[in-house]
C-alpha cells in the first residue's frame, strides 16, 4: 500500500487531499482525514501528497523524489518559464535517428515520466513495451503497413508514402528508430486513446 497515513501533529485538517482522490480513499471522521484503502486501489498518483501544504500525508519512500525535491514550491526556479516556452517552440517531430540504442537508464527515465502524464479522471490502465530488436521492428514495420493499405483499404493515402521511405529507411514506419515504445489499454477503457497520446507526447 503506497500511502501509509496521516501525521495528525502535522495535519490542519485543511480537506484537500479528501478532495483530490479519485478512488476516495481518504475521508474525515471525528474531524480527523483517515486514509483507507482495503482493497489496494491506492496508485500513488501523488495528488494528495502534492496539495497537501502541511506534508502530512506518509508515503512509502521509493527513492522517487518526484514527490518532495528542493524548488518544488517555485518550479520556475529549476526551469525557467522563458527557457521552457523556448524549448516547447522549438520542439519537433524527430524521423532522423543515431545509430545507437538509448541507455536503459535513460529509458527507463523515459517511462517513468510517462506514467506521471495527466489522465481522464487519473485512471491508469495502460501497459508499456519496448522493443529494441530490429528484426521485430522490421517485422511490426511490415504489419501496419499491411493493415493500412490492404485491411483498412487505406491505399491511396498511404502507398505512395511508404514506398518513398522505404527509400530512405530499413524500417519504414519507425524511421530506423533504436528503440519504439508501444503504448496499450483496453478497449473498453474511457478516454484510452486521448490518454495514450498525452502519454505519448510526454515520453517524447
Amino acid at each position: 500500500m503506497p500511502i501509509v497515513g496521516i501525521d495528525y501533529e502535522k495535519c490542519n485538517g485543511c480537506r484537500l487531499c479528501i478532495q483530490e482522490c479519485r478512488f476516495y480513499l481518504l475521508d474525515e471522521a471525528r474531524n480527523k482525514v483517515l486514509f483507507e484503502d482495503v482493497d489496494n486501489m491506492c496508485m500513488l498518483c501523488g495528488h494528495c501528497i502534492a496539495v497537501c501544504p502541511q506534508n502530512a500525508i506518509i508515503y512509502e519512500d521509493f527513492g522517487d523524489e518526484a514527490f518532495s525535491f528542493e524548488g518544488i514550491e517555485n518550479l520556475d526556479t529549476i526551469v525557467p518559464y522563458d527557457n521552457l516556452y523556448k524549448f516547447l517552440r522549438a520542439h519537433r517531430s524527430i524521423r532522423h535517428y543515431k545509430k545507437k540504442e538509448v541507455p536503459k537508464d535513460i529509458l527507463k527515465k523515459v517511462l517513468d515520466l510517462m506514467q506521471y502524464a495527466p489522465t481522464g479522471s487519473n485512471l491508469r490502465f495502460e501497459k508499456y513495451t519496448i522493443i529494441s530488436d530490429q528484426e521485430k521492428l522490421r517485422s511490426l514495420s511490415d504489419m501496419v503497413i499491411d493493415t493500412l493499405l490492404n485491411t483498412l483499404g487505406m491505399r491511396a493515402q498511404y502507398e505512395d508514402g511508404f514506398e518513398a521511405r522505404k527509400k530512405v529507411y530499413k524500417n519504414p514506419v519507425f524511421m530506423d528508430a533504436p528503440h519504439v515504445i508501444i503504448v496499450s489499454s483496453q478497449l473498453d477503457m474511457p478516454l484510452a486513446d486521448h490518454n495514450i497520446g498525452i502519454i505519448i507526447t510526454y515520453g517524447s
